[in-house]
């Protein structure tokens, strides 16, 4: 008798096991979009619209026998999902996969293909227009957005400003080193230590020239400006406590089978286990390799017995732009510094694009 897996949310995690399963079982995936979003490729759609297509991977041409349902899940027990429609879903198993919110333009604000593309192209709009950008965050997505923006227009005012004392804490010190340089060779002007007395005036991502006074004492005057910090995980559905509490963070606990705790029908994979690691896609997608093995298990007879351990040390690939960048990846002699060419030839080039082509079919571009 087959089975039904019930899977919330369509990310990288959630998307991976979808296609992992639905040869195994009745897959059904629960997310409010149309499409797979390649979320790595939101700041280089605001500087190149025309590249936006790439970031979309349709889930009715990615998933060939799974049933997708675009809604929002709002209770989860031990035996399936309450949708925010009133419809009820019954699982044998359960995937926990709804990510984390960021601010746009990290992630797309809208649901549909359609109605993201248009806000990219309304907001690079905004940003051609703009001679002075200001972006508040010195992290992975500040200063990815800020190489993205110099590749189109290398004669823009960038500057970033961020309370963080240090580029990339925990890194290795050559890797923050040569993101320094390469962020000075830019011309991007990078202030740490400080923060704004007051936020800008005017919307995130709209033109409009403002003056903004910084904790350290200068004031700087910019035509827009963007948010990259700040995260939430996507788990209000789980606070009637139903299946289980969360963390203060809003995680919820996992085994190291990445089972959620108490249960080892439900799963969770991504930014919404409390596995002390970074929210990122590459993690995501290891722990869906690891779920999707061990469900495949269960399926066939046996016990789940994959397990994912984290690394005891941070990994990352940042590109700026699609030649620039700085990386470290695990080696069998632990974290390994990696050139800039490599940055490129992994992510920076086309942002996971082929990748995602081979293992989830064509793009919507």
């Amino acid at each position: 008798m087959s089975r039904t897996v019930v899977v919330i949310g369509g990310g990288y995690g959630g998307a991976s096991v979808a296609k992992a399963l639905e040869e195994e079982a009745d897959v059904v995936l629960v997310d409010p979009r149309d499409a797979f979003v390649n979320v790595a490729g939101s700041l280089r759609a605001v500087a190149q619209p025309d590249w936006a297509g790439n970031m979309f991977f349709p889930f009715d041409t990615m998933l060939t026998r799974a049933t997708v349902i675009r809604d929002r899940a709002v209770s989860v027990d031990a035996e399936g999902v309450t949708l925010a429609s009133g419809r009820r879903v019954a699982a044998d198993y359960l995937v926990l996969a709804t990510g984390s919110r960021y601010a746009y333009p990290a992630h797309p604000a809208a649901d549909s293909v359609d109605e993201a593309l248009n806000d990219f192209r309304r907001t690079h709009k905004e940003l051609a227009g703009s001679d002075r950008v200001l972006i508040l965050g010195a992290g992975p997505v500040g200063l990815e957005l800020a190489g993205e923006i110099k590749e189109v227009w290398p004669d823009k005012q960038v500057t970033v400003v961020a309370p963080a004392e240090e580029l990339l804490p925990g890194f290795q010190p050559e890797v923050r080193a040569d993101l320094q340089r390469q962020l000075a060779e830019l011309g991007v002007d990078v202030r740490l230590g400080t923060g704004l007395v007051a936020p800008p005036s005017n919307r995130p991502g709209e033109t409009g020239t403002f003056t903004v006074a910084t904790t350290g004492g200068d004031r700087i005057t910019a035509d827009i400006w963007f948010r990259a910090f700040g995260t939430n995980v996507n788990s209000d559905y789980l606070a009637d406590s139903k299946l289980t509490t969360r963390t203060p963070d809003g995680a919820v606990r996992v085994t190291d089978t990445l089972n959620v705790a108490g249960y080892d029908h439900v799963y969770a994979v991504g930014d919404i286990t409390d596995v002390p690691e970074a929210k990122m896609a590459g993690y995501a997608m290891q722990h869906a390799e690891v779920v999707a093995k061990n469900i495949t298990a269960q399926l066939r007879g046996g016990r789940p017995t994959e397990t994912y351990r984290p690394l005891p040390f941070p990994m990352i690939l940042l590109p700026l732009g699609s030649g620039g960048g700085v990386g470290q990846l695990p080696s069998p002699d632990g974290p390994s510094v990696v050139t800039a060419d490599i940055v490129r030839q992994y992510k920076g080039a086309d942002l996971f694009t082929g990748r995602f082509t081979e293992q989830f079919g064509p793009t919507a571009g």
